[in-house]
């Protein structure tokens, strides 16, 4: 990528799901130019009547790209991607590694970027669809300093925050497992609140007017808890997609030598959630399983 100071304007997303979609559309609100692929082209035809180009494959997608952002579900569609486009974009062309794969999957898809002569970082995610689709994720970003500045303003368009873990690819993943480990114990442990609360008698809404600006205090056990006294719960972070972190956090703590009974715990939750039907439902409907 040649220096210069104007924006960036050639974006690449591979991967409309939701988290996918929502970058997409606030990088196109930035003024980006904005091509999207999606395995399902159905996923990604909406963007379209926002501006973007529908790819029809990855190939196609990345011709052009200054800025390649993979938003795909797990290694195995990463690695595809990577194998079927990566000699079709342009040489200087930053592939932004952005999807949740664990640390032996970020492994893999290091070791195919030096295979390929891919310029890599990544930028993983934190946050759920409202804030990728308002532009407010925070970033966990890893790679070579000077790369990461000059994708300052596709970075700028999609969030509010960039947290930089160190400059090896992976660090953004070992930060994102870190911060995904709390969001799935902190949901798991409101439902666990709410549950008592309601099996003693309780309005489980008392709970949440507790903790209410105290120092245990998080939004996130109010916006969570709320949906699950509710009982609804449109997905805004899908309950499999958390499934599926945890066994990604679960594998990298046990590899490095950390307990994982709680993990243990909160995957056989989540699971049971799931096994209700709830797996495409948000991650408050863990609360079904107590």
């Amino acid at each position: 990528m040649p220096d210069r100071t104007e924006p960036l304007v050639r974006v690449s997303v591979l991967g409309t799901g939701a988290m996918g979609a929502g970058v997409a559309g606030s990088l196109l609100r930035g003024g980006h130019e904005v091509t999207v692929w999606n395995r399902t082209r159905d996923r990604a035809v909406p963007l379209g009547d926002s501006g973007a180009s529908v790819a029809d494959d990855p190939s196609a997608a990345v011709a052009d790209a200054e800025v390649v952002l993979l938003t795909l579900f797990d290694t195995d569609a990463v690695v595809d991607v990577l194998e079927q486009a990566a000699g079709d974009a342009p040489e200087d062309a930053v592939w932004v590694q952005a999807s949740t794969i664990g640390t032996a999957g970020t492994e893999t898809v290091v070791q195919l970027a030096a295979k390929y002569g891919i310029t890599l970082v990544e930028a993983m995610m934190l946050g759920t669809k409202a804030p990728a689709e308002q532009g407010k994720l925070t970033l966990l970003a890893a790679g070579s300093p000077e790369v990461l500045d000059r994708l300052t303003p596709v970075f700028d368009a999609v969030s509010v925050k960039t947290v930089r873990a160190g400059d090896q690819v992976g660090q953004g993943t070992a930060l994102k497992l870190a911060a995904n480990a709390w969001v799935a114990s902190i949901t798991a442990a409101t439902a666990q609140s709410l549950a008592v609360a309601r099996a003693l008698g309780l309005d489980p809404a008392l709970f949440l007017e507790a903790i209410d600006g105290t120092a245990s205090d998080s939004p996130y056990a109010h916006t969570k808890g709320e949906a699950m006294i509710a009982g609804e719960y449109p997905p805004q972070f899908a309950l499999d997609g958390i499934r599926k972190d945890i066994g990604l956090i679960t594998d990298a703590a046990r590899d490095a030598g950390v307990s994982t009974v709680l993990l243990d715990a909160l995957g056989r939750v989540y699971a049971d959630a799931s096994a209700a039907g709830h797996g495409s439902d948000d991650i408050a409907a863990v609360a079904t399983a107590f």
